[in-house]
């Protein structure tokens, strides 16, 4: 994923654990979890735009509603091919385990995580969550918690 990084700024989110609107929230972790994986950035942007522009799938239940064929079909729509039936099935369980371990919210995750270090382990916890996600992710959400900036 070499040159420009993209933000939650850009694809209209305002995060923040520290307080941001839970769907905006869900809706960076998604756009983290497609950011992460060795795929071109403008495919990735696409498949998030099909996926929560195009389709409203812009919470954990709405995706966890989804058929994991549903989800490779949509993402072959953006050209999301190289990954698709593994990615399909990880956004599946992501979903089904934000909903079935911390109530379907993120911020659920941050409440209970004492340290920023103990909230990305809980990320990682999550199938197809890895470091680059993490890294991802935590680059806007942490929003200045745990005292770092």
């Amino acid at each position: 994923m070499a040159g420009k990084r993209i933000s939650a700024e850009q694809l209209g989110l305002a995060v923040g654990l520290d307080g941001a609107d839970e769907q905006a929230l869900f809706k960076w972790l998604l756009a983290s979890f497609l950011f992460g994986k060795p795929i071109q950035q403008a495919v990735a942007e696409r498949a998030y735009g099909v996926l929560v522009e195009q389709q409203g799938l812009d919470t954990p239940a709405k995706l966890a509603h989804c058929s994991q064929q549903q989800l490779v079909r949509l993402l072959g729509q953006a050209r999301y091919v190289r990954y698709d039936i593994s990615t399909a099935a990880r956004l599946h369980k992501l979903s089904r385990k934000l909903l079935a371990e911390y109530g379907g919210t993120v911020s659920a995750i941050r409440q209970h995580s004492p340290t920023r270090d103990d909230f990305a382990q809980r990320l990682l916890a999550f199938e197809g969550i890895g470091p680059k996600t993490v890294e991802i992710f935590m680059r806007e959400a942490e929003a200045g918690l745990y005292g770092e900036q």
